[in-house]
């Protein structure tokens, strides 16, 4: 009897993402039949998201999640997923490194961080002087969803085969402990259960505040979502510039629900965007965030 080969890690780590989905109540489906990412008034997004809800073995009944509620738990389980595969990849991209859901969604975290450190001087300017807040607005005010943060080093780590920096150079580079000790932004995640209302919009708007706002190298920006309207996942995919690329979290079981729907319309801007590279698969973020 040939024995079934154990799967790799990370594709049991995309299951056990599923599953945490599954438990934590956020991808449910009602008595109706209607899955917690369907929208309700669209006869395509309900069979598109049943189809790949049950392809995903729900098993749960129950009605959708508050809003924000479900956003928190995605945004949950987005950075368990995050943090259990990139801490993986060591091989590719070496460094200590931290992944964190902002909690309270703290429009002053990034201030904390390399290259945003700058925006704490803002704000304390425009609370000394509120005349500015008139001429800025808020457009400074970056609150990300999941961030990954890597940890300046020591020179004895740079200096580890010889000798390259000293005192005399390399002064105000960020990755030197000896220059600065806050974190370094390697990447910003935003999380979107769905693209409804003005929800992609607000993943374009957060992604330009963090090209617009930095002093340095620009983090990678993704968007995770779990859409199943093609349409609605081309409002964001579609175009270069403000996002790396949109991620969906069961993109292959997409893939064979709009096929099994047999809708050419949506087959093929389907793979427009998956040929072009403009969505990926959930576990294609983690190998893409060590490039």
């Amino acid at each position: 009897m040939t024995e079934t080969p154990s799967p790799s890690f990370f594709a049991q780590a995309r299951r056990d993402f599923h599953a945490a989905l599954l438990t934590s109540g956020v991808l449910t489906i009602n008595e109706k039949g209607v899955a917690s990412n369907a929208d309700g008034s669209s006869r395509s997004s309900i069979a598109f998201a049943k189809h790949v809800a049950d392809a995903l073995y729900v098993e749960t009944r129950g009605e959708r999640l508050a809003g924000q509620t479900l956003g928190g738990q995605f945004e949950s389980v987005c950075a368990t997923f995050i943090e259990r595969t990139f801490r993986e990849l060591h091989m590719l991209r070496p460094g200590d490194w931290t992944v964190q859901k902002v909690s309270g969604r703290r429009g002053d975290y990034l201030s904390l961080i390399e290259p945003y450190a700058h925006l704490r001087e803002l704000d304390l300017a425009i609370k000394e002087n509120p005349e500015l807040q008139a001429v800025l607005g808020n457009a400074y005010v970056i609150a990300p969803d999941v961030v990954v943060i890597r940890e300046p080093v020591p020179d004895e780590l740079i200096n580890t085969d010889r000798l390259l920096v000293d005192e005399t150079v390399a002064r105000r580079t960020t990755i030197r402990r000896a220059n600065q000790r806050r974190g370094i932004l390697h990447a910003v995640v935003s999380c979107k259960w769905t693209l409804r209302s003005d929800r992609a919009q607000n993943a374009r708007s957060e992604a330009l505040n963090l090209i617009r706002n930095r002093k340095g190298r620009l983090p990678h920006i993704a968007v995770v979502t779990a859409e199943p309207s093609p349409s609605r996942l081309a409002s964001l995919a579609l175009g270069t510039g403000d996002i790396d690329c949109l991620y969906h979290f069961a993109l292959t079981e997409l893939v064979a629900a709009v096929h099994a729907f047999d809708n050419d319309e949506a087959m093929n801007l389907l793979d427009t965007m998956v040929s072009g590279n403009r969505l990926k698969d959930i576990s294609d973020l983690p190998l893409d965030l060590s490039v």
